[in-house]
């Protein structure tokens, strides 16, 4: 009877979670609207300029898979980031812990949520624009890698905007943040317009830490099954997951405290 009642608060909670994350305009217009208009009008300034169909279709399938990391920077990072803020300034995770309903089980049912979220995103992107872009077709292990790397790269944005929100607990202050690290992270990985070997030397130096650095120049390579050496790549992971777990881990501390 237990097990049924956990069952049924959990269906209940990632319904609740599913809700409050499509109710959130900023994912919507960041995380579907933004990257769809801005692949289209790419793509349609790429055909302006190049004449020859096999290297437009390249370019546009690299620009393609490069704004596609636009979805997890707008729906979980940004989207994610305000709407915990929001909720925490208003003390609506306490209200909930009053229920019986444990701050865990809220946030597991959110990432079940703002992941179907960013499902249901990827598959109007990629629909819009194989239907409207001259795109490439993926090799399977390419495609399966972009999976892995853009759900590697979502999980590292979540514990960023769960600790940057949990830290800042402010909607106002959470907001300007991670607005201004989404166009920062927007201009290092080379989506507004310069590209990587257009930035000065310091800045390249900081662009080539960040995974959507890789995804953005690079992929394409990847995608269509050809050599690529993927050390760069995996150690801007594995920085980008170590700040992400000190980051965690100072959330957590200062969490405890307030508890005792």
């Amino acid at each position: 009877m237990e097990n049924n009642e956990r069952k049924t608060v959990s269906r209940q909670m990632l319904a609740f979670e599913f809700r409050k994350t499509i109710g959130n305009p900023y994912v919507h217009i960041f995380g579907v609207g933004m990257p769809v208009l801005m692949m289209i009008i790419i793509t349609r300034a790429v055909v302006g300029e190049i004449a020859d169909a096999a290297i437009r279709s390249g370019v546009n399938t690299t620009v393609f898979l490069g704004i596609g990391a636009l979805i997890p920077m707008a729906t979980i990072f940004m989207g994610y980031g305000v709407s915990n803020a929001q909720e925490l300034e208003k003390g609506i995770p306490q209200r909930m812990e009053l229920f019986g309903i444990k701050p865990g089980v809220t946030i597991c049912n959110r990432i079940l949520a703002e992941a179907i979220f960013m499902f249901l995103a990827f598959l109007i992107y990629f629909a819009v624009g194989y239907a409207a872009v001259d795109l490439e077709a993926p090799e399977l292990s390419g495609a399966l890698l972009y999976a892995v790397c853009i759900l590697g790269f979502s999980v590292f944005l979540f514990c960023f905007a769960y600790g940057i929100s949990s830290l800042l607990r402010k909607f106002s202050l959470t907001y300007c943040v991670t607005m201004l690290l989404y166009f920062a992270m927007m201009i290092l990985g080379g989506m507004m317009g310069i590209s990587y070997e257009n930035l000065p030397p310091a800045v390249q130096l900081v662009a080539k830490l960040l995974p959507v650095t890789y995804i953005n120049r690079d992929f394409y390579t990847v995608w269509k099954g050809e050599n690529y050496n993927f050390v760069p790549m995996l150690q801007s992971y594995l920085l980008m997951g170590a700040a992400a777990g000190i980051l965690m881990f100072f959330t957590m501390k200062r969490r405890e405290r307030k508890l005792h």
